[in-house]
């Protein structure tokens, strides 16, 4: 695996662990957290894969785009579309006044990301 990819990983586990650990809480819970960290996990684990297979990519938030410059070297990945979109909205929107995620949002994006991230780690060789 290429040093950068695995740069990639350890920030997407990073975001993963911090999700978790998020999620765990009773007493005050931070759905917001949680929900950007899945997109945040998810957002990394694509472009880690797209650093793997050699394929250039924007600065972006966006994981359609992403997914989209990576269908060639992974069509099965096109099932993920749906729930990749839900994670989108997470990158920047509930990050400010105004808007807010729900526990069942929280548990939603929890779900997603653990879905794609094993794809994602089996994909790259990680098990």
């Amino acid at each position: 695996m290429k040093r950068l990819t695995r740069e990639w990983v350890a920030k997407a586990e990073q975001d993963f662990a911090a999700a978790e650990d998020l999620a765990r809480r009773q007493k005050v819970p931070l759905p917001d957290s949680v929900c950007f960290h899945c997109q945040q996990c998810v957002e990394k684990y694509l472009k880690a894969r797209l650093q793997e297979a050699g394929i250039p990519f924007p600065k972006t938030h966006s994981l359609w785009t992403l997914l989209d410059l990576l269908l060639p070297v992974e069509p099965g990945w096109k099932s993920f579309r749906p729930a990749l979109k839900s994670l989108s909205i997470y990158a920047v929107d509930f990050r400010y006044p105004g808007t807010a995620a729900t526990l069942a949002q929280a548990r939603r994006s929890l779900a997603a990301s653990r879905t794609f991230r094993k794809a994602a780690r089996r994909s790259l060789g990680l098990f």
